[in-house]
């Protein structure tokens, strides 16, 4: 059962009325109420794979058949309205790190994500709801979904940290990191290992605390093994030196960007 025909809503056409909050919760109780009501649904495709059906079972060869599937753009779109409610309709977040900055984040680490927190593989309340298969029916959403954010322009003024010990974060970073998230935080595709540069330097600092101390499931073991003797003041400094990581200037935003796919009457309607 397909709960989007019934909550989604476009910026063209909003069927939650002036209130974007109160639409917030009519699609998170409507969610939690179909799980009560009909369980997790979770069933391995048969057969050859086009994307109707899936696997919530996480594995690496799961996520790249996932990936080999064209996105449609258009219904990405459609989709990602529910997103903007937290992430914005620009896909930046908030710069206190509440909300993460999501906006040219590669697909694959997307994926992977929205399955695993489906899954119950990573703890995120906020999220559960949006990621499961009665708002995400089938792997090509979550595709198509995951390509449209992809496809956004990066914040040119995201959360950034004090600035005081940014020799030892780099000292750090270049020890342990570079592997996975690249020489300039801008991932690994092949390890599905995530796009961290331009991200929100309290976003960061609280994902790698829970990665260290086991809060994140579905983390990978090298890394928790690797970070598991850094200290806060560690973290604190790594993360102060990747939040000044800057994307290509291909990548950013130009300043008072406004995503077009959005229309100022929508953002009026869902400020209040």
């Amino acid at each position: 059962m397909n709960i989007r025909n019934h909550l989604f809503y476009t910026p063209d056409r909003c069927s939650f009325g002036n209130s974007w909050r109160k639409g917030l919760r009519y699609l998170a109780l409507g969610s939690l109420f179909l799980i009560a009501l009909y369980g997790r649904v979770g069933f391995a495709a048969e057969g050859e794979f086009d994307g109707s059906d899936y696997s919530f079972e996480y594995s690496k060869d799961d996520v790249d058949k996932v990936m080999q599937l064209t996105p449609n753009l258009d219904n990405g779109k459609k989709i990602y309205v529910i997103c903007a409610v937290c992430h914005e309709p620009e896909g930046w977040g908030r710069e206190d790190g509440y909300y993460p900055q999501i906006a040219g984040q590669l697909r694959v680490v997307q994926i992977k994500q929205l399955i695993d927190i489906g899954m119950g593989n990573r703890d995120n309340p906020t999220m559960f709801p949006f990621a499961l298969r009665e708002v995400l029916p089938t792997a090509q959403d979550i595709v198509d979904v995951s390509a449209y954010i992809e496809d956004l322009p990066m914040s040119p003024a995201n959360g950034l940290g004090p600035g005081t010990e940014l020799a030892l974060g780099e000292r750090i970073y270049r020890e342990n990191c570079v592997d996975c998230h690249g020489e300039n935080g801008e991932g690994v595709e092949e390890k599905h290992g995530p796009l961290i540069q331009g991200q929100h330097y309290e976003y960061l600092v609280r994902q790698f605390e829970w990665i260290r101390d086991g809060k994140r499931r579905n983390a990978d073991p090298e890394m928790v093994k690797q970070i598991k003797g850094f200290s806060d003041h560690d973290i604190r400094a790594q993360m102060d030196y990747v939040s000044r990581m800057r994307p290509p200037a291909g990548k950013i935003a130009p300043l008072g960007w406004q995503n077009p796919d959005f229309p100022k009457y929508w953002r009026s309607e869902h400020s209040q």
